[in-house]
């Protein structure tokens, strides 16, 4: 069965940095699109970031391109997301998404607090 599990989250102070992993098993990595999603409190999940199977057509929510980088490595089944110069209204958790097609799948998610 797919599976997605991220990491990276914390505690961290406004302006520092993160690096969010997630690993995904179970699919054919390779096929899918990638995507990073956050929620927060009392906010509806919105899409951060996202990259296609091969090639560099990224995507980035305006609030966070030019701070964040989505990247992948499809030999190693891995999506990351560097967050830099985080701000308090990045907090939120963070979901990792695989979709292809009719199929999407969802990771259970990593808590970014950015707090001073």
């Amino acid at each position: 069965q797919v599976q997605l599990v991220e990491s990276g989250g914390g505690l961290v102070q406004p302006g520092a940095s993160l690096r969010l992993s997630c690993a995904a098993s179970g699919l054919t990595f390779s096929n899918y699109y990638m995507a990073w999603y956050r929620q927060a409190p009392g906010k509806e999940r919105e899409l951060v970031a996202g990259i296609p199977s091969f090639g560099s057509s990224t995507y980035y929510a305006d609030s966070v391109a030019a701070r964040f980088t989505i990247s992948r490595n499809n030999a190693e089944n891995m999506v990351y997301l560097q967050m830099n110069n985080l701000k308090p209204e990045d907090t939120a958790v963070y979901y990792c998404n695989a979709y292809w097609g009719t199929i999407e799948r969802w990771g259970q998610g990593t808590q970014v607090t950015v707090s001073s």
